[in-house]
């Protein structure tokens, strides 16, 4: 039998799309490379009737590298190209966290004529949630309603979702009622909003309304209750879903659960989760679990268990390095991090995520040469294009160490525009090393990329006062008033009892309010005997709300400093807990010098280990030191 030409052509690229599609399956990057070498020195890419470069589309897009997928996809002629293919290249922007490029793709396909599916909508409405771009989002929803699209499920989901993620619950909650046949998965995305959005109690409500409830739906409304500081209620649920309902915690629900223990602090639920994992799970622990654990031991405070857990990981990915470089990080162990970061090499090839962690740890344990090292050899030696975040961390090493104009420089060269992480790294390397004029020119900038934030002034301000200037302090704190914008309440939560109990500065509305009081000032008075003196220097922006805009007197600045919401946290557990037991403190904002410097003393005093855990990083004060130095 002779085979002509274009029947052999065809059965060679049949043979390479099916080994592609199995490369793609088993994510096997390296030898689809290798395919796609071949494919391109033999030449038989180059007739658009293979559609090899379809397939290798496909198999770049399913390996994660969307730059990559990005290239082939314009290689391939506009009259080879799909539906499919439009929404396989969105799709993999939107899931690695590109999701500008996938809008701007959408765009370009719609331009192109190419008429999107339910499908491409699902990515575009994922990108938008990602992005909280509402304008597209809405535009795109349209879209959707115009095609006839209206009545299909997933892409209501998605909408709804999308809504829902940009804070417009109304616009939610009326896709979800127009809907005819919502399913388990739209009564999930309205829980998952309104837990965002209303709180709590509100989700517990569309909970109880749901008539089919699957394991996401559980594990959101736990998770819920984990973020809220319920910690009982998040038990109880637990509880019900197991013994009740006889359903597994699966992997995921696991992950999602140590995640929100994460956040919340929640230890006791954090170990729960782990004895739970251990028991019923019959061969070793999950890689993904076993991740969850590291990062949850350590954002709880708790970085030796950290530690150890993942020494004993049987495998390690760069996620589970990541976390515990990270974790590292944030407790000021730069060198401990810096020790084992060689060994990462032989189980796992860092990636952009495990440089920030890096250099992270070397900006809060004062590394500055091993910093710049790694910094300068980012792209030279590890292959790796420096990102904004690397440019942030770089800036706040150069900035603590007192090296502001290198710092500076490093900002006007960056090849990249700066964000207001990288302005503000600056601004607070300013504020701590009093370069004034430079801290007013930063906060113009600011305030061009983010108004609303209030961090910013507070930092100018302070400034202002130390050097003295005060009509130029109140006049900045006027602007606030003026615009409406409000300081963000510094806010300390400790766990006691399987219990959260939140302060704010100044505030007596717990039930042991008179106890806790009774021992602060119990505190400050020994506090005093042992040397402490007050910091008000920085007071016009510190303290209650409520202080009037005249100069306050010196006492008043006082007690507003004594009652700062660590304090009253700190003074809850010393009388809620028995001597000797470690505090462990959750704060949203950085914590002040005053109360730094007082906690130092307080750790002595009373003979205990303080932990907490601030906006930046953790703070672990005993026998009258902090294990960060004062370096923060």
């Amino acid at each position: 039998m002779i085979w002509s030409r274009h029947t052999a052509l065809s059965s060679v690229s049949r043979h390479y799309r099916f080994l592609l599609r199995s490369c793609a399956r088993e994510s096997s990057l390296d030898i689809g490379e290798r395919l796609h070498a071949t494919i391109i020195t033999t030449g038989i890419a180059g007739a658009p009737e293979t559609f090899l470069h379809n397939a290798l589309l496909q198999f770049y897009a399913s390996c994660g590298c969307a730059w990559q997928a990005r290239k082939v996809f314009d290689e391939i002629p506009h009259s080879h190209k799909d539906t499919v293919d439009w929404t396989t290249l969105m799709g993999c922007f939107v899931r690695h966290n590109v999701s500008d490029e996938a809008l701007l793709i959408f765009v370009e396909m719609r331009r192109c004529g190419v008429k999107p599916d339910e499908v491409t909508l699902v990515c575009l409405f994922g990108g938008c949630a990602r992005l909280g771009d509402v304008v597209v989002g809405a535009q795109g929803h349209g879209c959707m309603v115009k095609m006839g699209l209206g009545g299909v499920v997933k892409a209501c989901n998605a909408v709804m979702d999308m809504y829902s993620k940009s804070g417009l619950m109304g616009e939610a909650r009326r896709v979800f009622d127009e809907m005819k046949g919502q399913s388990v998965v739209s009564w999930t995305v309205i829980l998952d909003g309104v837990i965002r959005s209303e709180g709590v109690r509100n989700g517990r409500v569309v909970f109880d309304e749901m008539p089919e409830r699957n394991e996401v739906a559980w594990t959101i409304m736990i998770a819920g209750y984990l973020d809220s500081g319920l910690t009982q209620e998040s038990f109880a649920l637990v509880r019900e879903m197991i013994f009740d309902l006889e359903m597994e915690l699966n992997y995921v629900t696991l992950c999602s659960i140590l995640t929100a223990c994460s956040q919340s602090g929640d230890l006791m639920m954090g170990r729960w989760v782990h004895a739970y994992a251990l028991k019923t799970k019959e061969k070793e622990l999950n890689i993904m679990v076993g991740t969850a654990l590291v990062d949850m031991y350590a954002k709880c405070g708790r970085i030796h268990i950290a530690f150890k857990f993942f020494k004993k990981m049987p495998q390690r990915n760069v996620v589970a390095w990541n976390a515990m470089l990270s974790g590292l990080a944030m407790h000021g162990l730069g060198r401990a991090a810096l020790d084992i970061f060689p060994q990462m090499f032989k189980e796992a090839k860092p990636d952009d995520v495990t440089f920030t962690s890096v250099l992270s740890a070397c900006s809060h344990s004062g590394l500055v040469d091993q910093g710049c090292f790694y910094f300068g050899n980012l792209e030279s030696v590890y292959g790796i294009t420096p990102k904004v975040e690397h440019y942030a961390c770089m800036v706040d090493l150069l900035g603590r160490a007192g090296r502001l104009e290198e710092a500076e420089i490093l900002v006007r060269e960056m090849p990249i525009r700066p964000n207001e992480v990288v302005l503000g790294s600056l601004l607070g390397s300013c504020s701590i090393h009093g370069k004034l004029q430079l801290g007013e020119h930063l906060l113009q900038e600011l305030v061009q990329l983010d108004p609303q934030n209030t961090e910013y002034h507070i930092l100018l301000s302070n400034m202002y006062a130390l050097a003295g200037k005060q009509n130029r302090a109140n006049s900045l704190r006027q602007v606030l008033k003026k615009r409406g914008i409000k300081k963000v309440p510094g806010m300390s939560s400790i766990h006691v009892g399987g219990q959260v109990h939140q302060f704010s500065a100044g505030d007596k509305s717990h039930p042991r309010t008179r106890e806790v009081y009774n021992m602060l000032d119990e505190m400050i008075r020994r506090l005093r005997l042992a040397g402490y003196a007050p910091n008000t220097a920085l007071q016009i922006f510190a303290g209650c709300d409520s202080l009037e805009d005249d100069s306050v007197e010196q006492e008043e600045k006082e007690q507003a400093l004594f009652s700062h919401s660590e304090k009253l946290a700190i003074c809850f557990g010393l009388i809620s807990t028995g001597p000797g037991v470690p505090l462990h403190i959750f704060k949203n904002l950085r914590i002040c010098q005053d109360c730094h410097s007082a906690i130092k003393i307080v750790s002595k005093i009373y003979n205990r280990e303080i932990v907490i855990r601030d906006r930046n990083r953790f703070h672990c004060f005993k026998e009258g030191s902090c294990s960060c130095c004062d370096y923060w």
